[in-house]
C-alpha cells in the first residue's frame, strides 16, 4: 500500500490542481489551505466549511500529520518547556521564553545534532533527522497557544536556538520561515526572527544570495581558532576567518542584524585577552551585539560558569572598546530548558 502524501507538502496550486481531477471546484483550493495553516487544522474533520464527502476524500489520499505535546515543564522564572512528538516517534524540545516585553520562542530544527559542540547537551545527541517545515510551523503554533493560555499574549519572536544547527536543514528552516511569516500563515514579521548558528560558511553566504529577512546568530564562544576548534569541532572547517568573510558577504547582501553568541567558560574564554580577542573579531564584522551568555552545566561537561567578578570585568573591557554588549541571564536552568541544555530529559 501506498504511504499517504503529507498534505502540508503540497502547495495551494498543487491542491487546487488535485481538487480538479477530482471534480471539485478550484475555490476549494484556498479554503483547505487555510484550514492547514491559518487555522492549523489537525485533522481534515475540523474543516467544517469543506464539505463531509470532500473531507472523506482528502482522508483516503492525503495525511496530515502533526506535532503533539508529549510533557510540559514550568520553571519558576514562568520558562516553560514543551517535549513534542512527532508522527514517527521522535521527541523533539522548544521552549517558551516570556519577558516583561517579550514572549519568545526557542524552537528547534533537527531531532538530536550533527555537530558535536562540547559544552551542549544536544550535540551529545546522535542526529535522527531532520525537522520538516510543518513541524517547525507546528512547533511555533503550540508555543503561542502557551503564551496566550500561560501569559494572555501572543508571541513576539521566534529564535532558532533549540535543537540542531538551522543550516544543515537549510530548506525546512527556510520554508518554515516563509509559512510563519506569510499572511496565509501566522503573519509574524520575518525581522522578529533570529536564526542562530554554529557558523555554516557557505550556508551563511547561501542566505546573503537568498537575500532573507530574519536576523542572524553566530555562536562564536570562542575567539581564537585554537580555542574553538578544541570545544566546536565545525570550527576545523569553518574557521573565524571563514566566517567573517561569510557575515561581512551577509551583510552587504542584506542588511540584516547580526549578532554574536559568546557563552564564558571558567578558566578557559574569560580573561581580559580572549575580550581583546573577541573586540578585533567584532571590529571585523558589522554586528549589533555581542551577547555574553552564562553557562549552563550539563553532565557530560566539565565546564564551570565563571565567577561574577571575572564576568562583570569581561564585559567592562568590551564596553570601554566600544562594542554593543549584553548580559543574557539564564531562564529555565531549573527545568533543563536554558541555553545549551535541551536533551529531551
Amino acid at each position: 500500500m501506498n504511504e499517504k502524501r503529507n498534505i502540508r507538502h503540497l502547495s495551494k496550486e498543487e491542491i487546487g490542481a488535485w481538487l480538479a481531477q477530482e471534480g471539485e471546484p478550484r475555490f476549494r483550493a484556498g479554503q483547505v489551505y487555510e484550514w492547514l495553516w491559518l487555522k492549523q487544522a489537525r485533522s481534515f474533520d475540523d474543516m467544517s466549511n469543506v464539505s463531509k464527502a470532500l473531507r472523506a476524500k482528502l482522508s483516503e489520499a492525503f495525511s496530515l500529520p502533526a506535532l503533539t505535546v508529549d510533557a510540559t515543564q514550568f520553571s519558576e522564572d514562568g520558562t516553560i518547556k514543551s517535549r513534542f512528538k512527532t508522527y514517527d516517534g521522535h521527541l523533539v524540545e522548544g521552549v517558551l521564553i516570556p519577558t516583561e516585553n517579550r514572549q519568545t520562542a526557542c524552537v528547534s530544527s533537527q531531532i538530536g545534532c550533527s555537530l558535536t559542540c562540547k559544552f551542549c547537551a544536544t550535540g551529545y545527541m546522535p542526529r535522527k533527522r531532520n525537522l520538516n517545515y510543518d513541524e517547525i510551523y507546528d512547533e511555533v503554533v503550540l508555543i503561542n497557544r502557551q503564551a496566550e493560555e500561560a501569559n494572555g499574549k501572543k508571541l513576539s519572536n521566534i529564535v532558532f536556538m533549540g535543537m540542531g544547527e538551522p543550516l544543515l536543514n537549510y530548506k525546512n528552516v527556510l520554508k518554515s520561515i516563509e509559512m510563519i511569516s506569510s499572511p496565509e500563515g501566522l503573519g509574524m514579521s520575518a525581522r522578529r526572527i533570529t536564526v542562530s548558528t554554529a557558523g555554516v560558511a557557505k550556508m551563511i553566504k547561501q542566505l546573503g544570495d537568498d537575500e532573507v529577512r530574519f536576523k542572524l546568530a553566530l555562536s562564536l564562544h570562542a575567539a581564537n581558532d585554537k580555542k574553538r576548534n578544541e570545544i566546536m569541532p565545525i570550527n576545523e572547517t569553518n574557521n573565524i576567518e571563514a566566517l567573517v568573510e561569510a557575515l561581512n558577504y551577509f551583510y552587504q547582501k542584506t542588511g540584516n542584524e547580526i549578532t554574536f553568541e559568546y557563552i564564558l567558560f571558567k578558566d578557559f574564554n574569560d580573561s581580559l585577552k580572549d575580550a581583546e580577542e573577541l573586540t578585533k573579531i567584532y571590529r571585523r564584522v558589522p554586528a549589533d551585539l555581542v551577547n555574553i551568555i552564562e553557562y549552563n552545566p550539563i553532565d557530560m561537561a566539565r565546564f564551570r560558569k565563571p565567577d561574577e567578578e571575572v564576568t562583570e570585568q569581561f564585559m567592562n573591557y568590551l564596553e570601554k572598546n566600544r562594542v554593543n554588549v549584553r548580559l543574557r541571564r539564564s531562564r529555565g536552568k531549573d527545568i533543563d530548558a536554558a541555553c545549551g541544555q535541551l536533551a529531551n530529559k
